[in-house]
């Protein structure tokens, strides 16, 4: 099946808060321990990008309590909820949320101990912006997490998959999972990415039916 592009932003007041009430616990949380299995030890100054609501950035700041958490979205709506998710936390000296639309918006050059990111991919008309964005950032040594959906054979297994995992979610976010399928990339156009922006030493590794992860540390 061919990919079938979807907008980059989310930024519709409604589909923000929406997904600021979903209750993205198991997923997220997975994230933060398959993040865990590889890299067992992370402090310092950590990047995440396409942070949305901040669900998967408190998420890890709790899990890395020597972490402070720099996370950027193009989604002014998104990142205004996840400014109050940091207040009500009790985190928001430990997370910097800052409106940044890749490849546009220049980022700190600072010694980024990781880089994350969680369904920022699929979002995004030209891949390479945040591909680039992860080899600008990089030191050696740094710490390369990036989860996200992965493309179905066809548009039937893509609805299967969103009637088993979303059965119950609300029509916009079963709307949003579907095309979000549909606009995915597949692990081999991954690793054509990774290729082309000079970061082949990191590896694709499929994880479910439906997310792949690219992991790795950046070598010296």
């Amino acid at each position: 099946m061919q990919r079938v592009p979807e907008p980059e932003l989310m930024n519709d007041p409604a589909q923000a808060l929406a997904y600021a009430e979903a209750d993205f616990s198991e997923p997220h949380e997975a994230f933060v321990a398959a993040y865990r299995e590889r890299f067992p030890h992370t402090s310092g100054q950590v990047l995440d990008l396409g942070c949305g609501p901040a669900d998967v950035t408190l998420r890890f700041a709790r899990a890395h309590p020597d972490c402070t958490v720099l996370g950027v979205d193009a989604a002014e709506e998104m990142l205004a909820l996840g400014r109050d998710a940091c207040r009500r936390a009790g985190l928001a000296d430990r997370i910097e949320l800052q409106l940044a639309h890749l490849p546009h918006t220049p980022l700190p050059r600072e010694a980024f101990t990781a880089i994350i990111s969680n369904s920022l991919l699929h979002h995004l008309a030209d891949p390479m912006s945040l591909w680039q964005a992860v080899a600008h950032h990089v030191n050696p040594g740094t710490q390369v997490f990036i989860m996200d959906l992965m493309r179905p054979a066809s548009r039937e297994v893509a609805q299967a998959l969103v009637d088993t995992y979303a059965a119950d979610e609300p029509e916009v976010l079963r709307h949003d999972f579907y095309h979000s399928l549909l606009a995915a990339y597949r692990p081999d156009e991954v690793a054509a990415q990774l290729r082309e922006a000079g970061l082949d030493g990191l590896m694709v590794e499929v994880t479910s039916d439906r997310h792949f992860i690219v992991h790795g540390r950046v070598s010296p």
